[in-house]
């Protein structure tokens, strides 16, 4: 899953919904810096009503994860766009294709759900702007193991650039692709890589339901008002 589908039933709690993004905000920006459940658990009961959130969104990100990935059909999913990645890619052997595979499953998830209604990513950006990124920060330096100074500059510029959007357009995409390739010191796509892309969209869009099968976005708690003040729905 990614940061989309992890956030999309907790809308009605900024700082939960932001709490289900710190995972991956971290592997961008500090890949050191680990939350881990035994840490996060002890200040579900904090004092501190965003520190509680946070930690709960966390929580919900590595529980939505677990199941995520122990499905079937994630794996059949990441397993078939491996292959058609390696393919193209004249047999590459290496981490490349895998992780590729793995990745875009969770990039064209959160594609389908936008397709689907884009009211859901703006209703998103919009709650994380209500989000204080340095009182974020400070939580997350209460549960994990060494300090962070760079989480709350990278929630800032994921609400400035918004790239969630580009998953939408091919040639966006694979400039967002390229980007994560690098971090991960792997070698670059070519522009020709965008001709696998509309098969494989439309592969893991017509897998959704199966890939949510048991998380919040599955079960009924959809968004029953896009605006602010949002309750659950069901």
């Amino acid at each position: 899953m990614n940061y989309l589908a992890h956030a999309l039933p907790f809308l009605d709690d900024p700082y939960f919904a932001a709490g289900t993004g710190v995972p991956d905000w971290l592997t961008v920006v500090d890949r050191p810096v680990r939350v881990r459940s035994k840490q996060a658990r002890p200040l579900l009961a904090d004092d501190d009503p965003p520190t509680a959130a946070v930690a709960g969104g966390i929580l919900q990100h590595l529980g939505d994860d677990a199941r995520f990935h122990g499905t079937q059909t994630f794996a059949v999913t990441s397993l078939e766009l491996t292959v058609r990645v390696r393919g193209f890619l004249q047999g590459e052997a290496g981490f490349r294709p895998g992780f590729l595979g793995h990745l875009l499953v969770e990039v064209f998830l959160d594609a389908a759900l936008v397709a689907e209604d884009p009211a859901r990513l703006e209703a998103y950006y919009r709650v994380l702007e209500t989000v204080d990124a340095a009182v974020v920060e400070q939580a997350v330096n209460r549960m994990a193991c060494r300090r962070t100074d760079r989480l709350a500059e990278m929630i800032r510029q994921f609400r400035r650039h918004r790239i969630l959007w580009d998953y939408l357009e091919d040639a966006k995409l694979l400039v967002r692709l390229n980007q994560v390739l690098r971090r991960v010191q792997m070698a670059p796509l070519p522009e020709g890589f965008t001709d696998l892309l509309p098969d494989a969209r439309r592969l893991v869009a017509q897998r959704k339901e199966e890939l949510l099968d048991g998380t919040p976005v599955e079960q009924g708690l959809g968004i029953r008002d896009w605006g602010l003040g949002i309750r659950f729905a069901g």
